[in-house]
């Protein structure tokens, strides 16, 4: 991952690297959303991005927090996994987590953005697709009700629904080394050839 860096690029990136190892001998971390985070990292830096990793907001910390002179960037990296408890449920269940990261940590930053192996299709509800302007209020309580489902401690607001903002997806692809930024239109038309 450092071939093709400078050197401070390479420093930036070794000071996150050593913040996610501090961060995976507490177990706060593991191993193959770490990579992903510092593949997305890497990518953010070259783009002249000051990026920090495992980012503090109100109590709750998001993957990646990059800024860029006045504009600021959120990346939530999202691989697919599902624990047991929702075997029975997974695509519920994960539906309902991206629509509450979404709704979630949107508000934090100018741009919020989702990062994603290639080989896994995140379930982006289509109402957060939209500008928030085009959005129905029968979207929006649909959208609370699912995100209800899970996540009550705090729940959702609607006013976090309706202003939630979804700008692009990366997909973080490890083997090669590579991210591509989908714009969410462009990766949901793609994935929609992917849908049962």
């Amino acid at each position: 991952m450092r071939e093709d860096l400078d050197q401070e690029e390479r420093a930036k990136m070794m000071r996150l690297r050593d913040d996610l190892l501090r961060l995976q001998e507490r177990n706060v971390v593991k191993i193959n959303h770490s990579v992903m985070e510092l593949l997305c990292a890497k990518y953010l830096i070259q783009g002249g991005f000051e990026v920090e990793l495992e980012h503090n907001l109100d109590g709750v910390s998001c993957d990646l927090y990059a800024v860029k002179g006045l504009g600021s960037l959120i990346v939530e990296v999202e691989t697919g996994f599902v624990p047991p408890e929702h075997a029975l449920d997974p695509q519920t269940y994960l539906r309902a987590r991206i629509a509450s990261k979404i709704t979630r940590y949107s508000g934090y930053a100018n741009k919020f953005c989702l990062g994603t192996p290639p080989y896994y299709i995140v379930q982006v509800p289509p109402a957060l697709t939209k500008p928030p302007r085009f959005r129905a209020p029968e979207e929006i309580a649909s959208i609370k009700g699912l995100c209800d489902l899970y996540y009550t401690s705090p729940p959702v607001t609607l006013e976090e629904i309706r202003n939630a903002r979804l700008h692009s997806i990366y997909t973080l692809d490890v083997d090669s080394v590579s991210v591509r930024e989908w714009e969410i239109n462009e990766y949901m038309g793609k994935a929609a050839l992917w849908s049962v």
